[in-house]
């Protein structure tokens, strides 16, 4: 065994006193309570701090709140002056469509007014009894029917309430229908009459009639079984320049018929239901304001002095024949005895305001989502409220042979037979042990150049007894997106399309509206697949650019061509790129939801100032509350892009607005006023205190039909609320 360890010196821990013990506790507990009484203090003192600074805020705030409403008056009867911008242009617009009416009577062309009846119905029962069917005479006189519905259509659309009646609207829809129709059994003529000369076209390799016709708003491919040969039954069509078209697979119990084959390609769409819009007025419930008095009205006159002579000159030219201004609806409202009556006066003008101002298709936009319900669909119904259409119509048809003309003896002969156009019918039924390969129609269908698929699409066929688009007795879909072609079976001959989620570049991820001259702006949207340009000059718009992460050159038809803004929209969506929201959009979009009130009001004030002043988005956007909207802004007066350190934050509730202390970058959200700003009861005020003299010269020279167009493009857009 070793060595016994020592222990060590103090090992043993000498035992506290009862006195020490006390004192130490007593020591711990007079500590404890000091740190206590400091962080009280210290809370006291920071809770005297926040209360004080509450209170210079809150006194800060209500200063500013009672100079708001001090001059509330003013600042609203100097922007219903500017507001006068809006009605000018909807006047303006109302004189262009009655010049066109006169230019179209005095120009005696031939074609008809379709919105006078009794010269629409003429000329379709002369067409109807036109035997022409020659297939060019049909394709060209087509065109004319499709610039009718056109005309038709945009009269419904662009036209508000108030100058077009709910009798008009179903007179104008019921023509269109009809002369959809008429093109459709003219176009089914002409096939006829091409059939009954099938062996004129006959090819010298397969001897069966093969006939490639296409023009700029069809494609038509003719197939005849003149030989019967089962050796035959694959199909693929060339136009004149050897560029790919259409084709099929005949199943083998029609390879042996007397049976044709039309792949009629129309690149519109006159076979799904087509939109309706409201009839009637709709009702914009507005807040009241604090009514104008007699004051303001005399104050706000000094304020035409900041609008330029020209442009007032302008104005009062356009103007003629508008029954009421609303300068002199403010005067009516200073009559009035009752300030409740003059809250409601006011409201009810505002109202009316952007029902004369908005065409037919904004309001169905702005204010049905909330007021109907879907109804439920059956399986495979393809629900048009969530997809649309894209690249027109493919009418397969198996169509019966008529007798063909048969040469005897030096002389022609032809069975003549009066039952039109006749329909093979076929369904495709596959017995035990029988490969379905040999009874499935097959078809390939080429995708127009002028549309965009930003994911393969959806195919779906015409149901005619039910007036609705299946997905159902289609499959064995090979997608070939690179090269432009799909291929897939049916059990059937069937009229098809090819649908694309109408939301899918919803919601934005951002945008921006920024100035590049007098009357000249560029609109941006960035959205998940694309980013798009269009800019704006005075009364017309374009398509400037849209760029993908695979190719910079799409649409090329449309880019670069000034249009009104409702034309822009119509011919971007039936492209394929939808950013324009409709009244569901909301049941399958995101949406961040703002009161209309809020939205609309803004839109309009943005767009008094859009020639001198940038705006964007903002994140923030999204935590102001259904009451604001909040975007960035600053004024811009070059060609450059904005820098990023001039934008400021603004929040607008339609009622109140006020630049934030906040910026883009901070933690929170605050809605806290910046520092030396006030709050304003418009937007267009607030602006006008960040703004110099240059840029609010700008703004005075701004024509009113530019105002009108920015409005148009931010209210089809909805950015405050897709974004």
């Amino acid at each position: 065994m070793g060595p016994k360890k020592k222990k060590a010196a103090g090992g043993k821990k000498k035992k506290l006193s009862k006195a020490e013990r006390l004192r130490i506790q007593r020591e711990e507990e007079e500590k404890r309570l000091f740190e206590e009484e400091q962080a009280r203090i210290r809370a006291e003192l920071e809770e005297a701090a926040r209360r004080e600074k509450e209170r210079i805020e809150r006194e800060k705030r209500e200063r500013l709140e009672a100079k708001d409403q001090e001059r509330r008056g003013v600042e609203l009867a100097e922007l219903a002056i500017l507001e006068e911008s809006f009605l000018t242009a909807s006047q303006c617009k109302n004189k262009f469509r009655a010049l066109a009416k006169w230019e179209h009577y005095t120009g005696c062309d031939g074609s008809p007014d379709p919105m006078v009846r009794q010269e629409i119905n003429t000329f379709m029962s002369l067409w109807k009894e036109d035997t022409n069917n020659d297939i060019f005479t049909v394709i060209e006189k087509g065109n004319r029917i499709l610039d009718l519905i056109e005309k038709l259509e945009m009269c419904i659309l662009d036209t508000p309430f108030h100058e077009l009646s709910s009798k008009d609207v179903t007179q104008y829809h019921d023509t269109i229908l009809q002369l959809q129709a008429l093109l459709h059994h003219k176009y089914n003529e002409a096939t006829e009459h091409l059939l009954k000369q099938a062996s004129n076209y006959a090819e010298s390799e397969s001897g069966n009639m093969e006939v490639v016709i296409k023009k700029q708003n069809i494609t038509l491919c003719v197939w005849a079984n003149l030989k019967k040969n089962p050796k035959f039954r694959s199909m693929s069509f060339y136009d004149d320049q050897k560029k790919p078209c259409n084709g099929f697979d005949l199943p083998k119990p029609l390879a042996i018929c007397d049976v044709a084959v039309r792949i009629l390609h129309t690149h519109y769409d006159h076979v799904s239901p087509s939109q309706t819009y409201p009839k009637e007025p709709l009702t914009l419930d507005m807040p009241a304001q604090k009514p104008v008095t007699s004051e303001s009205i005399v104050k706000v006159k000094a304020t035409k002095s900041q609008v330029s002579p020209s442009r007032l000159d302008t104005r009062s030219k356009h103007s003629t024949g508008r029954s009421k201004s609303l300068t002199s609806v403010f005067t009516e409202e200073v009559k009035s005895s009752a300030v409740e009556t003059e809250n409601t006066k006011y409201a009810m003008n505002k109202s009316s305001l952007i029902l004369q101002t908005v065409s037919r298709a904004h309001l169905s936009a702005l204010f049905s989502p909330s007021v109907r319900e879907l109804e439920p669909l059956e399986e495979f119904v393809v629900d048009l409220h969530q997809f649309m259409p894209v690249g027109g119509i493919y009418h397969f048809d198996a169509l019966k042979l008529p007798p063909q003309a048969k040469h005897v003896k030096g002389w022609t002969m032809v069975e003549v037979l009066d039952t039109g156009l006749e329909i093979c019918p076929y369904i495709a039924v596959c017995e035990e042990n029988e490969d379905p390969s040999n009874l499935t129609v097959g078809i390939t269908v080429r995708l127009l150049d002028n549309v965009i698929f930003f994911e393969e699409p959806l195919i779906a066929r015409w149901n005619p007894e039910e007036k609705c688009w299946r997905t159902d007795d289609i499959g064995e879909v090979v997608y070939n997106m690179k090269e432009k072609e799909i291929a897939f079976k049916m059990n059937g001959f069937f009229t098809i399309t090819l649908l694309q989620d109408a939301h899918l570049n919803m919601p934005y991820q951002s945008w921006e509206l920024r100035p590049t001259g007098l009357d000249e702006a560029s609109f941006c949207i960035l959205t998940t697949f694309a980013e798009v340009q269009f800019d704006i000059k005075v009364n017309e718009c374009m398509l400037a650019s849209i760029t993908t992460n695979e190719d910079s050159d799409l649409l090329a038809e449309i880019r670069g061509k000034w249009m009104t803004p409702l034309c822009l929209i119509l011919a971007v969506k039936r492209a394929g790129m939808n950013i324009f929201p409709a009244d569901f959009s909301p049941k399958y979009v995101s949406v961040n939801n703002k009161l209309l009130t809020a939205e609309v009001t803004t839109y309009q004030q943005m767009a008094l100032v859009a020639s001198a002043f940038a705006f964007s988005w903002s994140k923030w956007n999204l935590e102001s509350g259904e009451s604001n909207v909040v975007f960035r802004a600053c004024e811009h007066l070059d060609q450059e892009p904005v820098k990023e350190e001039n934008w400021a934050l603004y929040m607008f509730s339609g009622q109140r607005a006020q630049r934030l202390q906040i910026t883009e970058e901070s933690e929170a959200f605050s809605n806290n006023i910046a520092e030396e700003t006030e709050f304003h009861s418009t937007l267009y005020h607030l602006i006008k205190d960040a703004s110099s003299e240059e840029g609010m010269a700008r703004v005075s020279k701004t024509h009113y039909l530019f105002i009108d167009t920015v409005y148009q493009l931010l209210l089809a857009t909805r950015v405050l609320t897709y974004s």
